[in-house]
């Protein structure tokens, strides 16, 4: 499959790319589906109307952007660790500043210093899809106010069709490499009950897991886990 790299190497380099060639405007829609062309919307996240929100592992932050144009946060922070990931951001939703922030930063660093911050975090297949979530979860509960949510989507199983696992731990998956040699990353495909302990041990409460369907056919079509919880005010 290629080799893992030290982490030191950004993954995403290639990543959107292409669309942001074309599609530069705000989107009009906000999905957490796989297939982003279904399901529910940012009706999830609840009335952002004054809140501090962060996205975690925004990529070129077009989910941040929407929110920032259309839901009146006092400010979104769209955080991600990958250089060209946050360039490209830059390029495309700079001029939102300073509504939407844009920060390039781990996101498991960023969290921990700033605890009690946030009143909703969210990740659209992000950095929970990415980040080992015994590190990530205690983290994003330190970086919530009493009573904060965070809420997430991920894949409900592989893209290959197989289950998610039971248990915390990732498996590799295919990347490129900036200069497009082929390598490998984690991913946390995990299944529903899994998400929920792991999310009660980090100390979080009033737990949701839903599956999504997947909205589209082909070989990389997938179910969404939606997953909420609550940091106990």
């Amino acid at each position: 499959m290629g080799r893992v790299t030290s982490g030191t190497e950004d993954l995403w380099h290639h990543y959107g790319r292409m669309r942001a060639l074309t599609d530069r405007d705000v989107p009009g829609t906000f999905s957490w589906t796989w297939g982003q062309d279904g399901g529910p919307g940012p009706e999830v996240l609840g009335d952002l109307t004054g809140t501090r929100v962060a996205d975690l592992g925004a990529g070129a932050a077009r989910h941040a952007a929407h929110l920032a144009t259309r839901h009146r946060p006092a400010r979104i922070v769209a955080v991600d660790a990958s250089p060209a990931q946050h360039a490209m951001a830059a390029d495309l939703y700079g001029h939102l500043s300073p509504r939407l922030r844009l920060v390039h930063a781990d996101v498991v660093r960023h969290l921990h210093a700033r605890p009690a911050t946030y009143d909703v975090l969210y990740s659209v297949f992000g950095a929970v899809d990415f980040t080992d979530p015994r590190a990530l979860l205690p983290a994003a509960a330190s970086a919530l106010r009493p009573g904060g949510r965070l809420v997430f989507s991920t894949l409900a199983h592989y893209l290959t069709g197989a289950g998610a696992r039971a248990d915390v731990a990732p498996a590799a998956v295919r990347a490129r490499t900036p200069d497009g040699e082929e390598a490998t990353l984690h991913r946390w495909v995990l299944q529903g009950p899994v998400w929920a302990k792991a999310l009660d041990a980090a100390g979080f409460a009033t737990i949701t897991v839903s599956t999504l369907p997947a909205t589209g056919r082909g070989p990389r079509s997938a179910a969404t886990l939606l997953v909420s919880a609550r940091f106990p005010s």
